[in-house]
């Protein structure tokens, strides 16, 4: 009698335990509305995928489940797409594959956009894919080195897009900025790769403007500009963890070129490596600039391999001889820390604040700034004009050795 109970025991706790699990499966499956880009394989590797990718977004935004678009591994070319929202309810973006850009001709017709995800809350993008904006052919050729190439596409927008997440993809040789954040809020990019040639020109990786919230983490970025920039009306962004170089640094700006530039406020760069760039971290302003202000920025924990100019604070910033160097930036700097900076500058001249005559910077905090040069320009030095800034710990070099006002 006792093993006929526990037979029907085991029978019974089996039955419960199926009927749970195909429960979840049920549910997992219910989870997701999942939308195939390829038409479940009716669309195959290097077919033009536009279309279907636009039509794939409409319905799985307007799904009231949460949704996922998924792009398969293979090559497919996009010529370019806008994918909106507001959306019904949270929606995935799974690239595994790698999507394409045209190369530039009469043909393009996206202007200055390949890729762009506007007004969408609850966006996560992941799936170890690459967006290829296959700018090789364009570099120096669609306008020349010495000008800012504006019409050419940004490989990826996110515009007002709030809550959302980016991780685990790869944005490859875009034409222009690899990815620009307008009017964003809680938004992080994490574990992803941005590379270009060193020599591709006006190739930002991450340029953030107008946006609240925004995170770089764990992140790696090679390119022939601003690692990560951050632009007017920015606050609370954080950068940690990312490789940089080759490339031109990490930049806040450059400010002040445009009228009513918003304020940029709570920018904390940290726990970064950079290794061959132009510029280390730097903040930077136009001369005979319009009015703004920058304040509570903080560059703390950086590692510099044979960095050029690795503390840099420039507000007589002016590429392409586009401004009047004589008359002095209108942009208030203040409550700035470099901390525990420290390495090797492939530039003699190692640490330079240079801030406006006009708007001298204010709080300027230096603390543990230990970096070594061993070129042959003559010894690591540094320069300050002014700034008075407050400093502690190691110094080398010592700060404001060449002092000018």
């Amino acid at each position: 009698m006792g093993l006929v109970k526990l037979i029907i025991i085991n029978i019974i706790c089996m039955a419960t335990f199926l009927l749970v699990v195909s429960s979840n499966i049920a549910n997992s499956q219910e989870y997701y509305s999942l939308f195939d880009v390829t038409n479940n394989g009716t669309i195959l590797p290097n077919d033009d995928i536009t279309q279907s990718l636009l039509k794939g977004w409409m319905d799985a935004c307007s799904s009231t489940s949460p949704s996922k678009v998924v792009v398969p591994k293979g090559i497919f070319k996009l010529s370019n797409a806008s994918l909106q929202g507001p959306c019904n309810a949270p929606i995935e973006f799974n690239l595994q594959g790698i999507l394409q850009a045209p190369p530039i001709d009469e043909n393009f017709k996206g202007g200055d956009t390949w890729i762009a995800f506007e007004y969408i809350d609850y966006l996560t993008i992941s799936g170890g894919g690459i967006f290829d904006g296959q700018g090789k052919n364009t570099w120096g050729k669609e306008c020349d080195e010495d000008e800012y190439c504006s019409d050419l596409p940004i490989n990826v927008r996110f515009n007002f897009v709030t809550n959302s997440l980016v991780q685990e993809v790869t944005s490859l040789d875009s034409k222009q900025f690899h990815v620009n954040v307008l009017g964003c809020r809680n938004l992080t990019f994490q574990h992803v790769k941005i590379i270009a040639a060193e020599d591709s020109p006006n190739t930002d990786g991450i340029h953030i403007g107008r946006s609240t919230d925004v995170k770089v983490l764990d992140s790696h970025i090679e390119t022939g500009d601003d690692c990560v920039s951050v632009g007017e009306g920015s606050n609370q962004i954080t950068i940690s963890k990312v490789s940089c170089g080759p490339g031109h640094g990490i930049s806040i700006g450059s400010l002040g070129k445009y009228p009513n530039e918003e304020p940029v406020s709570g920018v904390t760069v940290k726990n970064c490596m950079l290794k061959n760039t132009q510029n280390g971290v730097r903040i930077k302003t136009w001369p005979n600039s319009h009015e703004g202000k920058a304040t509570d920025l903080h560059f703390e924990d950086i590692i510099m391999d044979g960095v050029g100019n690795p503390v840099l604070i420039d507000q007589e910033y002016c590429p392409w001889n586009q401004c009047d160097s004589k008359f002095p930036s209108r942009v208030q700097i203040s409550g700035v820390s470099f901390k525990n900076i420290r390495g090797s500058s492939s530039t003699a001249l190692a640490v330079k604040l240079v801030c406006s005559s006009g708007l001298p910077c204010q709080n300027v905090e230096m603390e543990d700034i230990n970096l070594k040069y061993n070129g042959a320009e003559g010894p690591i030095t540094s320069e300050c004009k002014n700034v008075h800034p407050t400093v502690s710990g190691i110094q080398n070099p010592p700060a404001c050795v060449s002092p000018s006002a």
